[in-house]
């Protein structure tokens, strides 16, 4: 399928592997999109986080909720398989911020004998898909003693050291409801996030980008800040951003972006953003 177009690429920028699947439907819509990967994803190399994740793993059945940030929390939370329940009466709740890490939890869970119905996330038609829709679906849940364990990434450098990076402003404000209603909250990290290492072709890729004809894909305020630190005298005035949250269009906007949009986080979402963007003049 075929189609004229105001852009000659369009960048997705997320993780290798989600981004090649988002990549195959793009080009099977007609859009030229090809994978520039902001952010590489993979275990957690630090000891003391390696070992706190073996033990959650263990104790999760004992936790009144988990909390998945993302699809890739779940994956790697899940990659050594936790034990199922140990006790026929556990309630364990899943939250999730979004359709796709919900979905990711109900492959995860269901091996495990774990019926789908204990999965909470924002309802289908949510003005977005975050912690501040996640939190009037789990308020309820929430009571004194509440043992809620947050299942997360952690920012490194490429060669494993901590390095700064997006908070998840959106998961520290529910976490904070959290504890002021009594809740017992715990983290532990289950992948590491860091900016990739790129070929030259990459690097030429990216610097193309910068034209007026180029659309980038963002889904993550991380994944702009390592652009803009991979070519910081880049001039991204001309180069349009389409971003699934605010948060995330405000970084482009602050990295200098000449045209940002926003859509809703999920992939046909994202496809009816673009035909509206592409009628526009």
């Amino acid at each position: 399928m075929t189609r004229p177009t105001r852009w000659s690429r369009v960048f997705v920028t997320r993780p290798r592997d989600e981004g090649s699947a988002w990549v195959d439907a793009l080009r099977e819509r007609g859009w030229p999109a090809l994978s520039l990967p902001l952010i590489d994803i993979g275990a957690p190399r630090d000891p003391a986080a390696l070992a706190a994740l073996a033990q959650a793993r263990v104790d999760w059945p004992e936790k009144d909720a988990l909390m998945f940030v993302s699809a890739a929390a779940v994956q790697h939370f899940f990659a050594e398989r936790p034990t199922a329940f140990r006790h026929s009466g556990s309630r364990t709740r899943f939250w999730s911020p979004g359709p796709g890490t919900a979905r990711a939890l109900a492959r995860a869970l269901a091996p495990l004998g774990v019926a789908a119905s204990r999965i909470d996330a924002p309802p289908a038609d949510a003005a977005q898909f975050d912690s501040e829709h996640l939190w009037p679906v789990v308020e309820a849940q929430v009571h004194p003693g509440l043992r809620l364990l947050v299942v997360r990434g952690a920012s490194t450098s490429a060669d494993g050291e901590a390095a700064g990076g997006a908070t998840g402003s959106g998961r520290e404000w529910l976490l904070d409801r959290c504890r002021e209603k009594g809740a017992l909250v715990e983290r532990c990290v289950a992948y590491e996030r860091h900016a990739p290492r790129w070929s030259d072709a990459q690097r030429a890729e990216a610097l193309a980008g910068t034209e007026a004809d180029s659309l980038w894909l963002f889904s993550s305020s991380e994944a702009v800040a390592h652009l803009v630190a991979a070519l910081p005298a880049a001039d991204w005035s001309h180069a349009q951003a389409l971003c699934t949250h605010e948060r995330i269009a405000q970084a482009a906007r602050d990295a200098g972006f000449g045209s940002v949009f926003s859509s809703r986080p999920a992939l046909d979402d994202v496809l009816r953003s673009l035909e509206s963007l592409q009628s526009l003049p």
